[in-house]
């Protein structure tokens, strides 16, 4: 245990009119520090997680977390970057500079700002997260790469649309609970399921409720090491950090087997000492249903090709063997890309402090959390356990 997570802010998910990059930025900046007891001439180092890519007309945006407050001015702080990752990568950064000495306390803020965006601009913006040599002409932007996915793991292993319905819905369900979610509706199976004017099929076998939502957010968390933690108001510990990095190229792999994922929970798990039976829950990255369902392969919940069973049969439901995005997931909560990493690991935490309201889990004592970046090319994996 070489850091520990002592504050945290999550601010609504959704379209927020009126916010920007910077505003949502300098909000969750103070909440987290507010939170953590501390003030912000107690920051040694800031890391800003800003995927942007056209988001934001406001790039270099490093400097902004210094908006909230002149005391933060001259401390290092450094924009991260890495896709849909981008929020875990700078936790993981923070993680870094704290093992290293460098630093004894770093605010680590996510943000992205994407309803501003044209719908055709947010397609291409996102589908830069792809190979564009192999795959920036695929149609429907990101969703046509996942689409692509599904297609092909249909074809290998039979129609799943039963399975991605109950993905959909329980991860809709459980966004009820958690008022920072942008979608706080319980759609159903039925509705999730069939496909009709409102859930009309976007890229192959994907439907609208298939995919997550294009969101404005913001999240930010302090850390610090163990032995300054434990004289804080709480502490929850890293047990495990893990990052794997994998071939951008799609053809460079069997896209199927989520490698890099797989990989990347073998090391945490290792790193921590435990099972994937051990764990009280798990925040994974369901930007669409299909990468949940080769997610529970990938983290061990299933063989290859048999993720579909762990859903049907409710495994990953509330109360069930793993319950899996109790905060309702991206496909809910709402995917601001910088943003993302960073909220997954402040529910997670407030899961283990017994902070988390109506999404809780009950005695939740390990958190297990998975951020990807692409389609399994930056993977993300991180275990928690409360120790303060």
């Amino acid at each position: 245990m070489t850091a520990c997570i002592v504050g945290w802010s999550h601010l609504p998910f959704g379209k927020l009119e009126g916010e920007t990059v910077e505003s949502l930025i300098v909000k969750a900046a103070i909440g987290a520090l507010d939170h953590a007891g501390i003030g912000p001439e107690d920051v040694d180092e800031i890391v800003l997680g800003h995927f942007n890519a056209g988001f934001s007309p406001q790039d270099f945006t490093a400097s902004l977390v210094l908006q909230a407050s002149d005391a933060f001015r001259f401390k290092p702080a450094t924009r991260v970057e890495n896709a849909c990752a981008t929020g875990s990568a700078a936790v993981h950064q923070g993680i870094k500079t704290i093992r290293a000495g460098a630093a004894k306390i770093v605010l680590v803020v996510g943000v992205e700002k994407m309803t501003s965006t044209p719908g055709p601009e947010i397609g291409k913006n996102l589908l830069k997260a792809s190979y564009l040599p192999e795959e920036g002409e695929i149609p429907a932007g990101f969703a046509g790469v996942f689409g692509q996915i599904a297609a092909a793991y249909f074809q290998k292993y039979g129609d799943q649309s039963d399975a991605l319905a109950v993905i959909a819905a329980k991860n809709h369900k459980n966004g009820v609970g958690n008022p920072y979610a942008q979608m706080r509706k319980d759609l159903g199976y039925d509705f999730c399921r069939q496909e009709s004017e409102k859930n009309p099929f976007v890229a192959g076998p994907l439907k609208r409720t298939d995919c997550s939502l294009v969101s404005d957010g913001a999240a930010a968390l302090v850390l610090t090491d163990t032995q300054t933690a434990l004289k804080m108001r709480r502490a929850v510990a890293f047990r495990a950090a893990a990052h794997v990095q994998d071939f951008l190229p799609i053809s460079k792999r069997d896209i199927l087997l989520f490698e890099g994922c797989s990989e990347g929970w073998k090391r945490a798990l290792d790193q921590a000492g435990v099972t994937i039976d051990d764990l009280s829950f798990v925040e994974t990255h369901d930007c669409f249903t299909i990468a949940e369902l080769i997610e529970y392969e990938a983290m061990g919940l299933a063989k290859p090709g048999e993720g579909a069973k762990v859903a049907l049969e409710g495994q990953t439901a509330m109360g069930g063997r793993l319950p899996v995005n109790p905060s309702g997931g991206l496909k809910a909560k709402g995917h601001p890309i910088g943003a993302s990493g960073v909220s997954m690991h402040v529910l997670s935490s407030m899961q283990l402090t017994g902070e988390a309201g109506g999404i809780q889990v009950p005695d939740a004592k390990l958190a297990g959390i998975f951020n990807m970046g692409g389609a399994a090319v930056a993977n993300y994996v991180s275990v928690l356990e409360r120790i303060k």
